[in-house]
Order: C-alpha cells, then sequence, then structure tokens
C-alpha cells in the first residue's frame, strides 16, 4: 500500500492525478486504522502504514510546518514548478512530518 501511495504522490501533474493522489491516501489512512485496531503499535511511534499524525490537527500542522520550512526547496527537496505536484508533496507530508 505505501509504495502505492508514494506512486500516486509521484504521479501528480494536474487535477485528476492529484485527486487520485487524495483518493490513495485516504485508503492508505483508513487501512492504517483498521491494521492499528487489530493490532496496535507503539504509541511513540508511527503507525502500520508509517502515519506520524493521527488527528486532522496533527496531520494539517505538520503539513503546514513543512510546506513552510520547504518554501524554497531542501537539501534533498526541490520545490517543483507544478503547483499541483507541490500541494500533493505538502498533502503528503502531513502523514510522515513530525
Amino acid at each position: 500500500m505505501p509504495s502505492d501511495l508514494i506512486a500516486k504522490r509521484d504521479a501528480v501533474c494536474d487535477e485528476r492525478t492529484f485527486i487520485e493522489f487524495l483518493v490513495a491516501l485516504a485508503t492508505d489512512r483508513e487501512d492504517e486504522v483498521a491494521k492499528e485496531q487489530a493490532s496496535p503499535s507503539s504509541p511513540w511511534g508511527a503507525g502500520a502504514n508509517g502515519w506520524q499524525n493521527g488527528t486532522i490537527e496533527g496531520f494539517l500542522g505538520a503539513a503546514s510546518a513543512w510546506a513552510e520550512g520547504s518554501i524554497n526547496g531542501l537539501k534533498y527537496y526541490s520545490k517543483p514548478e507544478n503547483p499541483w505536484k507541490r500541494c500533493a508533496d505538502i498533502i503528503y507530508m502531513g502523514k510522515i512530518y513530525e
């Protein structure tokens, strides 16, 4: 599942592919919630699918913090010119950024 999500994120180039990425992200989260209900992960680490932020406020806070910090790019991140791709990157980071 996570590799499919990353592939969807990497493929974002327009509104349609951005929506496909959002669907994949929602599916990934639903899958993690089901896995966590069956067998909870440690409360001090990421969940079964790598989610660091399990609440909407945590997710949005992480996404916006990463967006602000990467507005001019980062050492290992070149800010894409395509705004759909940039939005997908920001939203994906809401999942994993602490």
